[in-house]
């Protein structure tokens, strides 16, 4: 197969899942490591919505990060992305769309954005209301129903994780950020998950996007080549920030 890049910075959970997919698959892969809300023209012309991630295989192209996860799946040998049974693959396809949808809006753009990306990138204030209800209510709601669906050992749907372990705790690990957390006296269960998790292939770039976030973004590059990671030849990263509704996926 051809070589692979893959378009996006480890510091969107959407780029880690599949990173982590790509190691359980042991599928190597180039990164440019393009952050939110930047990238040329040449990247509106491969993603139309301007989301990353984005895969590039030769002059094959895909998008979204669930859809570049299934392709790995049908297309690589090693252990499976999803659990064997239907059932149980159903389930977790939901909890990966959940993940990708209810936690990310309210952890992604309702708190991270607000809190560390809405001043820095775009000089806004921000919006204290809209923090803190994320944080007092649609939080916790949220909290309340990954705990119910959390085991009180292992992963998701058995011993080894899956796809819908790294949508549920990806996003997670930039809390850190902002100064908010997953209190295990609350949360037992899914506060054990994540730190399960943390010790497969995600835990690995979740860790690197930790370093990420507090690097100059013309560092990035290099960073990614310190942590065991191949930085893409060439990049797309425009030198100006677009305003435009850059998001992941």
């Amino acid at each position: 197969m051809a070589p692979v890049t893959l378009i996006g910075s480890p510091v969107s959970p959407y780029v880690r899942k599949v990173l982590a997919a790509c190691a359980i698959k042991g599928v190597q892969v180039a990164v440019d490591p393009i952050t939110p809300f930047m990238g040329d023209d040449g990247f509106s012309r491969i993603s139309p919505l301007r989301r990353i991630p984005v895969w590039i295989e030769g002059d094959f192209v895909l998008n979204d990060s669930s859809v570049i996860v299934q392709y790995l799946e049908e297309t690589r040998t090693g252990p499976s992305l999803w659990p064997v049974d239907p059932k149980d693959r159903a389930r977790a396809r939901w909890l990966e769309e959940y993940g990708d949808t209810r936690l990310f809006d309210v952890l992604g753009w309702k708190l991270f954005f607000q809190i560390a990306l809405k001043p820095r990138f775009f000089g806004g204030e921000t919006d204290q209301a809209v923090v803190a209800h994320a944080r007092d209510v649609e939080l916790p709601e949220i909290l309340d129903y990954l705990e119910s669906v959390s085991p009180d050992d292992g992963f998701l749907f058995g011993d080894q994780p899956c796809v819908a372990d790294f949508a549920v705790t990806a996003a997670c690990m930039n809390l850190d950020a902002i100064r908010v957390s997953v209190d295990p006296a609350c949360w037992p269960r899914f506060a054990g998950l994540i730190a399960r998790v943390q010790e497969t292939p995600l835990g690995a770039v979740n860790r690197l996007a930790g370093v990420l976030m507090k690097t100059p973004i013309d560092q990035h590059r290099a960073a990614l080549a310190e942590h065991g990671l191949i930085p893409a030849a060439t990049t797309l990263l425009g030198a100006q920030v677009r305003r435009g509704p850059m998001t992941a996926s």
